[in-house]
């Protein structure tokens, strides 16, 4: 049997007017040819609008074929007569878990797909038990998904589709809502699958490091199968990735750099441990273990850490508690003594585990949620003393949700980013310029803004939702992991211009995210919380000094800092606080 087997696939989304004529055509596949081994696990790379995400609703049967055929588990996916084995036959995990949560339990949704299949109750039972421990969600097995935060109901979908033992299981983003542990873990139950029931894996993702161990890795662009090769084959062209707008794990990019200036490493490097012992034969002609023994010598770099905040901060929270549920049979508390403050300008990192607090807290920020105990306070006033403007607050602290759907509801593109300067007093013209300033500013297509926001990609959506909140132009601008399903160089063009925009105008900004490469390059202090408290709140060069107790709490350093760290403590002198790519360059070059 081959799981996958795709010859001349050409997909088109047409648009037909009111009366039905051809009102648009868009190619989305362009004769892609392509197979997979039985037992293979398969990563699908590529640019925001490559056609990832429609080459594997072609798989699934969610999507028919223009041109060309799939076949699926040796089953044509054109033919009706095979649609309900091809959808158990190759399981899909996708991009919002929302899109495929349907019960009101925990347990009960995992149960849904073993249901439909006739398994034997005894039977459904095991399965849920262990797909729920594989994910990391025993503990939550009686609540309702309602409760959980965005990665543990991403969880609860990948453990749905598990129970029902697939030959074939289709990942799209699966884990761009998890913590590093969390997306580590998952990523380590599936390879297991794959391994030992020999489970075939198709794996989309804009996370490098993700891949290095897939058999097989395909990068599409515009439509096509661009490149396709091993990890350290396809790795190994770095240049060639950074022109289809992608990137390399840290350390690949770092040994590509070393080369360059005349290191003698080898090309395509995957792992942190794999980079320490290139690098330490480089630079001693020894193995790190030889290394080591030889020379012990801790050399630290202490670095200037950045000026105190001075003033008085935008945002002030002082012996915040929040419960959910209080007093009824789902009580939990989500924060507890919490106290910050957040000065004008600043650009805070926001970093914890999946589950720690982290979307409960900046919800506190703007009044989307009123704290069970303790104050919030908007420049000195508390923000739910009587009588304060709500409504002004809100279009002074924007918020961009963790899912764009939550807040895109307009018939056009245009519309729903002109929503909130609307409400905010101005001329027609102004709103309409605020508008087209910001969505030209996140890099939505002119050609897109007449269409319906659900009609974009997830990627694209995100955009739309950023352009919404930033047209009304806040004092304190947050961000809920807003790089999520963003391809590389979207996520770094729309950080980057965040950042411009908070040095221009001194906006504040707070950025929620699992990625520690981001908070590294752009945050001037990171706030660690776990389990709703507040962990650490400084700079990332003294959090991320931090790397067990971050692990401990499910959090990682950037890989750069770990190469540093461990280079160290191999008896190769160098600073251990490096952060970025650049700064590790400097010190090992």
């Amino acid at each position: 049997m081959i799981p996958v087997k795709i010859r001349d696939l050409v997909h088109d989304f047409v648009t037909r007017d009111e009366e039905g004529n051809l009102a648009d055509k868009k190619r989305a596949l362009d004769h892609i040819e392509l197979d997979v081994e039985e037992g293979q696990f398969i990563a699908v790379l590529g640019a925001n609008g490559s056609g990832k995400s429609t080459l594997a609703k072609h798989i699934n049967a969610l999507l028919l074929p223009t041109k060309g055929q799939v076949l699926t588990c040796d089953m044509d996916t054109a033919d009706d007569n095979y649609l309900w084995e091809i959808r158990k036959s190759a399981g899909m995990v996708f991009q919002n878990p929302d899109n495929q949560i349907v019960a009101t339990v925990v347990e009960e949704d995992v149960a849904f797909g073993p249901e439909n299949l006739g398994i034997p109750t005894e039977e459904i039972i095991e399965r849920v038990n262990d797909s729920l421990k594989a994910v990391g969600m025993s503990q939550y097995n009686a609540s309702s998904p309602n409760h959980l935060s965005g990665g543990q109901k991403q969880r609860v979908a990948i453990a749905g589709i598990l129970a029902m033992e697939p030959k074939c299981i289709l990942m799209d983003e699966p884990t761009a809502m998890l913590d590093p542990v969390g997306r580590r873990e998952v990523l380590e139950t599936v390879r297991r699958l794959n391994r030992e029931k020999g489970i075939t894996v198709i794996l989309i993702t804009h996370y490098m490091e993700e891949v290095i161990d897939a058999d097989r890795i395909f990068v599409m662009s515009e439509g096509h199968v661009a490149m396709q090769g091993t990890p350290r084959e396809i790795f190994a062209r770095v240049d060639e990735l950074k022109e289809l707008r992608l990137e390399v794990p840290q350390v690949t990019e770092l040994a590509h750099e070393l080369i360059k200036r005349g290191v003698p490493m080898p090309a395509s490097i995957l792992t942190p441990e794999e980079f320490a012992e290139e690098y330490c034969k480089a630079a001693t002609g020894r193995t790190r273990s030889s290394a080591a023994e030889e020379n012990r010598a801790e050399t630290a770099y202490n670095g200037d850490t950045d000026e105190n905040c001075a003033g008085e901060p935008v945002l002030s929270l002082q012996d915040v508690r929040f419960v959910y549920g209080e007093n009824t049979a789902f009580e939990t508390v989500a924060l507890e003594s919490v106290n910050l403050d957040i000065f004008q300008g600043e650009y805070i990192g926001l970093i914890g585990h999946t589950g720690s607090g982290k979307s409960t807290l900046i919800q506190l920020l703007n009044g989307l949620e009123k704290a069970t105990a303790g104050t919030v306070r908007f420049l000195g006033e508390d923000i739910w003393a009587e009588g304060y403007n709500q409504r002004q607050l809100r279009s002074n602290v924007g918020l961009v949700f963790q899912y764009p759907d939550h807040q895109l509801f307009e018939a056009t593109v245009i519309e729903d980013v002109s929503y909130g300067p609307g409400n905010q007093g101005l001329s027609k013209e102004e709103i309409r310029e605020r508008a087209e300033w910001a969505l030209t500013l996140v890099g939505v297509d002119k050609k897109q803004w007449t269409m319906s926001p659900l009609e974009l990609s997830g990627g694209q959506k995100r955009r739309v939702a950023i352009a919404g909140v930033l047209a009304m132009k806040p004092k304190v601008l947050i961000l809920d992991e807003p790089t999520a399903g963003l391809d590389p160089a979207g996520r770094d063009e729309i950080l980057g211009e965040v950042d411009r925009i908070r040095r221009e105008t001194g906006m504040t900004v707070v950025l929620v995210s699992h990625r520690m490469e981001d908070v590294a390059r752009f945050a001037d202090r990171l706030v660690v919380i776990s389990d709703g408290h507040i962990l650490y709140a400084d700079t990332p060069r003294e959090v991320f000094r931090h790397r067990d107790e971050l692990t401990a709490v499910g959090l990682e350093v950037p890989q750069v800092t770990q190469v540093m760290q461990m280079l160290n403590r191999d008896g190769i002198p160098c600073r251990t606080d490096a952060i970025t790519i650049a700064e590790a360059l400097e010190a090992l070059q």
